[in-house]
């Protein structure tokens, strides 16, 4: 799936001098799963909003987004104050709004940022509905659909959809229109499952949008998206925008899913050998749950890699070498495969790279992405937002 040419590997002698553990970013891989995902939404017309939960890191927001105007979707208020700072000014919270957060949407709003909330009950709507009138402003909002069951939002088919639309668009702040999350397509495993999900997504969307047009309610708006049903999608037409957020890094559980390779990854924690355990046939290194996360998110998977897949400091994957359990500061290497450890490997005072379960999940334990162009000889440091 990479589309690359050459070696995009960072040589161990390029990050020598870092303390580990720490994040790299292999920099032309995480280019070519922009482009990739780019590339297959274009034809479809829609607007492609990434998600910026993921990387969080201002430094990477001009590759993510082409200008200051293009659509963003954050999880957080602060990364969106950090993007309004930045000068981003196209926003959408996609986290249920609660009333104590709204002075900071009203904050920046006032600043000429369009940020979007996201609601999904009464109570929701009341609160946005009474800041917008004691503030004289407008707050721009979606009403959540959902399409499988995994979390929050409506069915299309609830009235409380009109009941909710209306009141909005009723009242002082505005309706935007509908957004949808295929969460259960983390849980699909061969290529029917995903394109019945992305199928489903969007049929439901549809479905929500049509309602709201029988009642004469117009709906701008139609936002779908996961980063598996966004490699997944064979018609959006009805559909406004798609949103994704892990594909930019890739990670373990969507090489499970089908929709990258172990190679396209392009985050990993670089860790030192710092032990043997011959009897048990372990390697120690300095990376353990503080650095990887705890994140178990392929245990039910079908391939399950433990804590995280081993590869060697030049980012070459080493079949059948898992992190095999994680305690705050060490982590514990071995073969999962059934053949010997070679301990001539990974002798003391080497290192290796970790590619990881959850990309959120990991680099939410690091305030730094180093980053790597093998292709260039460069290196930069990008810097993670941290908090709500």
């Amino acid at each position: 799936m990479q589309t690359h040419t050459g070696s995009t590997q960072a040589p161990a002698a390029a990050h020598g001098h870092l303390n580990t553990p720490f994040l790299m970013v292999d920099k032309p891989k995480f280019i070519d799963n922009l482009i990739r995902l780019r590339s297959l939404i274009a034809p479809f017309g829609v607007a492609l909003r990434p998600h910026f939960k993921t990387i969080r890191a201002i430094e990477a927001a001009a590759y993510v987004l082409p200008d200051a105007s293009s659509p963003v979707t954050v999880s957080t208020l602060r990364e969106a104050e950090a993007l309004a700072e930045a000068g981003y000014r196209n926003i959408t919270y996609a986290v249920g709004i609660s009333a104590a957060k709204l002075p900071r949407v009203g904050a920046l709003i006032e600043q000429g940022v369009t940020l979007t909330v996201l609601l999904d009950s009464p109570e929701q709507v009341q609160a946005v509905n009474d800041y917008c009138a004691a503030h004289r402003c407008t707050i721009p909002a979606l009403i959540e659909i959902d399409c499988d069951g995994h979390r929050g939002g409506i069915l299309p088919e609830d009235p409380r959809l009109i009941e909710l639309a209306r009141l909005l668009a009723d009242g002082p702040a505005q309706f935007q229109g509908v957004l949808l999350h295929a969460g259960e397509s983390y849980r699909c495993y061969r290529r029917q499952g995903l394109q019945e999900a992305a199928d489903n997504e969007v049929a439901t969307a549809l479905r929500a949008r049509n309602a709201l047009a029988a009642r004469q309610i117009p709906c701008p708006v139609v936002s779908v998206g996961s980063t598996p049903t966004a490699f997944s999608y064979r018609q959006l037409e009805g559909v406004t925008e798609v949103r994704a957020g892990v594909y930019s890094f890739f990670d373990l559980v969507m090489a499970n899913i089908g929709v990258c390779e172990l190679e396209d990854i392009a985050l990993s924690v670089v860790a030192t050998v710092i032990g043997h355990n011959r009897d048990k046939g372990w390697v120690l290194v300095d990376a353990g749950w503080m650095a990887l996360s705890a994140d178990r998110g392929t245990a039910r998977a079908p391939v399950d890699y433990g804590y995280g897949q081993v590869a060697n400091a030049g980012g070459a994957v080493m079949a059948g070498m898992q992190v095999l359990s994680a305690n705050q500061e060490h982590g514990i290497i071995g073969r999962v495969d059934g053949h010997p450890l070679c301990f001539e490997d990974f002798p003391i005072g080497s290192r290796v790279r970790i590619l990881p379960n959850h990309a959120c999940a990991t680099a939410a334990m690091h305030d730094q992405y180093q980053v790597f162009d093998g292709l260039h000889g460069t290196h930069e440091v990008w810097h993670r937002i941290k908090g709500w």
